[in-house]
């Protein structure tokens, strides 16, 4: 799961792409860039009988690796990676 997670830094250039954007807008990219993210890994996982998750028996699943019940959460969670990543990224930058 660590690789998994550790994508979260894949971020950083779109963080820095939606800064001035509305939180609105930015949690919803990084939201649908987690399910992509969690999809993929997901099928590729159970191909090799290897994924850690199972979320067949959720009311709103996709071939059991993603829950659309879990947006709020994505949402929230790409929000506090931006905080993070942007974080770091504004303060390595060398202003005029």
């Amino acid at each position: 799961m660590f690789p998994i997670y550790g994508m979260a830094a894949c971020l950083s250039p779109i963080c820095s792409r939606l800064e001035k954007r509305s939180a609105l807008l930015r949690g919803g990219v990084y939201a649908v860039i987690i399910y992509l993210t969690e999809f993929s890994t997901g099928v590729l996982l159970k191909k090799y009988r290897a994924c850690p998750w199972d979320y067949s028996k959720a009311k709103l699943n996709i071939k059991g690796v993603i829950r659309f019940d879990y947006a709020p959460i994505w949402f929230l969670t790409g929000l506090i990676f931006e905080k993070i990543l942007c974080r770091n990224i504004r303060g390595n930058r060398i202003d005029p």
